[in-house]
């Protein structure tokens, strides 16, 4: 408010210079020149509004307050009409009588504008406003850091000698948490190393423009609330539309209505984001959690799997058979040598056809065989 009233009261008196130099300058030659006492005068306080300005400009240096330049913008005006009647007394001397008016009425003028922007630059202090240059400034750090997608918004506001600025940014769906966190850092660290005194508070949000489609379903149906894990992403164009399957892993005790609504989200949430979709398969399968102590492997249950899979002569070798016993679930995973001239499908059908068995006589068993070539 102390800057807001200096400011005008700087407006007024540089309006009053402007008005005595027009008067003057229609006025009559002065009856009384003076002397060079008074030049000597006029540059002793030359000097002292001099180490004034140089003590205020180091302050603001350090401080910027507008009360502050408020009072640095007084002594310059000081130091201005100083040298105005330091320019005037040499001109009068030399016998041009209008000299002193021209230029108190440019010290008028220069004045006016320093005070006009005193005034606005407090009247935004007073309303917590931020000049439209620097949020466009801010805006261009944000949108220049490495990694940012797009710069959703910037809020700003100046407190006395801070300013505050709350940046939302739009950061790649692919991007790990521990990356979001490193590219919000590096825009926080780019505004503060520009504008002095500024406290910076980043938000990310992902966004999956420019993204593999697979990422992109594979980070919407992994943010569904129930989904324990997601894969075997497939997806084709056609003249139709995009046609979409994915695996998608719920709580083995969830009930199928349940499930199902998984399901539904997970389809309401991908249409949403990625256009032209023609039909998307939501393959539900059940998930198990590992705790964080593991039970002991039960021998004689590796031995019954072991004479299972010596009955499939394209079984060369039977590798490690790791069986966990989880609750009331068997977990089974089982490495096994393969011809290597086989075709993968050929592999996948027989891989298929042995866990199918080996669940039918184990229940609740989750079988996992790792197929590797001889």
């Amino acid at each position: 408010m102390g800057g807001f009233i200096g400011g005008i009261a700087i407006l007024l008196i540089a309006a009053f210079f402007i008005y005595e130099a027009v008067q003057r300058m229609q006025s009559p030659p002065p009856a009384v020149l003076p002397g060079i006492l008074a030049i000597y005068a006029a540059i002793y306080t030359l000097c002292g509004d001099g180490f004034r300005i140089a003590i205020l400009g180091r302050a603001l240096k350090k401080i910027e307050g507008s009360t502050l330049r408020a009072d640095f913008y007084h002594a310059f005006m000081d130091m201005g009409s100083t040298l105005v009647a330091i320019i005037g007394i040499i001109l009068v001397t030399m016998g041009i009588y209008q000299g002193d008016f021209v230029a108190a009425l440019i010290l008028g003028v220069l004045l006016a504008v320093l005070s006009i922007k005193l005034i606005y630059r407090t009247a935004l202090d007073l309303t917590d406003a931020i000049s439209p240059s620097m949020v466009r400034r801010v805006e261009g750090i944000v949108s220049s850091t490495e990694g940012v997608m797009n710069t959703e918004s910037v809020h700003m506001r100046r407190s006395g000698n801070e300013i505050f600025a709350d940046v939302i940014i739009s950061l790649s769906g692919t991007a790990s948490f521990e990356e979001a966190h490193k590219i919000s850092s590096n825009v926080e660290k780019n505004i503060t190393n520009s504008i002095a005194n500024s406290k910076v508070t980043v938000h990310f949000e992902p966004t999956w423009k420019d993204a593999p489609l697979d990422s992109t379903v594979s980070g919407i149906a992994s943010a569904v609330k129930g989904v324990e894990g997601v894969h075997n992403i497939n997806s084709s164009t056609s003249e139709k539309g995009v046609f979409i399957s994915l695996h998608v892993m719920v709580d083995r005790n969830m009930s199928l209505e349940e499930a199902h609504k998984v399901s539904d989200e997970i389809e309401k949430q991908v249409r949403s984001v990625v256009p032209n979709i023609n039909h998307i398969t939501v393959h539900l399968e059940p998930h198990v959690s590992l705790p964080k102590t593991l039970p002991v492997e039960d021998l004689s249950i590796e031995e019954q799997i072991t004479k299972i899979i010596r009955q499939y002569t394209a079984v060369k070798k039977i590798g490690r058979v790791i069986t966990l016993q989880l609750q009331d679930v068997f977990k089974i995973d089982i490495d096994c040598s393969f011809d290597g001239t086989l075709s993968i499908e050929k592999v996948h059908d027989i891989t298929s056809e042995i866990e199918h068995k080996i669940r039918s006589q184990l229940k609740n068993a989750v079988v996992t065989i790792h197929p590797e070539p001889s």
